[in-house]
């Protein structure tokens, strides 16, 4: 008899593939986040990555769709319906990006050469490497629509685009999880558990200097470099707002027995998007600014 996968993801919940279209005009700055050069080579930093890395997460997560659930077949159809518009958007967004003057062929290749590693690895190790990212994605997505600290500043609508796909991140946050319960459902908890903590260390790892290394180049190319550009992406990351430090709890939690992405119920942020409702922002505290 197969074993059976349970979820925690809700019954109710809808994948809603929303196909909309931003970044088809420029910005009214090439700095489009209020300025700040540090907040604009980070968010431009990671958009430089979906294009190619959505397209894998797509691919890695169809490869094991053969025989699951019905209602799993549905999730994994919104998904790569999901990703497919995310990868589209980005694009246009990249694009807009290298028409003001920023190279990102660097970031680009760098993404090459990390999905270059799986190649020849089993197609497992390349869904335990999207599901890691994927939890990556819904922590940042969760952060960035409970507080609207992060968006504070840019250009309205580069931030719509910002919140679109955050609060599709976090309606398919279980998709690749869910097919990968059903893909290792033969398999020991503990050989579970050691290949899934395994990937996410390489992954936090590559994600984490990858990430600061794409930011810091396109924060030379406008013009600041050296400790001052080291100490303000420090800040920006881990101080104030501080993205990274906020979901370092999350992060963890990845690593505890019983472990799903549904374990943070956050549909609330979703519901507050679809009524337009704007997130609340953190008391304000005196803190030094980062450039």
């Amino acid at each position: 008899m197969a074993t059976v996968i349970e979820t925690r993801t809700p019954s109710d919940l809808s994948i809603l593939p929303r196909d909309r279209r931003f970044a088809r005009t420029q910005p009214a700055s090439r700095l489009w986040h209020g300025g700040n050069i540090t907040a604009t080579a980070i968010f431009n930093a990671l958009s430089a990555t979906f294009p190619k890395g959505e397209a894998f997460f797509v691919e890695s997560v169809r490869a094991f769709r053969d025989g699951v659930p019905p209602h799993l077949a549905s999730e994994i159809r919104a998904f790569t319906t999901q990703e497919a518009i995310h990868s589209r958007e980005h694009l246009a967004f990249n694009r807009l990006a290298s028409d003001v003057g920023y190279d990102l062929t660097r970031l680009e290749a760098k993404v090459d050469e990390r999905l270059s590693l799986l190649n020849g690895k089993p197609p497992i190790v390349g869904l335990a490497a999207t599901m890691a990212l994927e939890h990556f994605t819904a922590m940042f997505a969760h952060e960035l629509l409970k507080n609207s600290k992060h968006l504070d500043g840019a250009d309205p609508s580069v931030a719509e685009l910002w919140r679109w796909h955050a609060v599709e991140e976090i309606e398919h946050k279980a998709v690749a999880f869910d097919t990968w319960m059903h893909a290792t459902k033969t398999w020991s908890r503990a050989k579970r558990w050691r290949v899934k903590a395994q990937v996410m260390l390489i992954i936090t790892s590559h994600f984490i200097k990858d990430r600061a290394a794409g930011a810091l180049e396109l924060m030379r190319q406008d013009g600041v470099t050296g400790p001052k550009a080291n100490a303000s992406l420090l800040w920006y990351l881990f101080g104030r707002p501080g993205m990274f430090r906020k979901v370092a709890g999350p992060w963890l939690s990845y690593f505890l027995p019983g472990f799903h992405p549904w374990k943070i119920d956050d549909r609330e942020l979703l519901r507050a998007y679809e009524e337009g409702q704007a997130p609340s922002p953190e008391p304000a505290r005196k803190v030094r600014g980062a450039a």
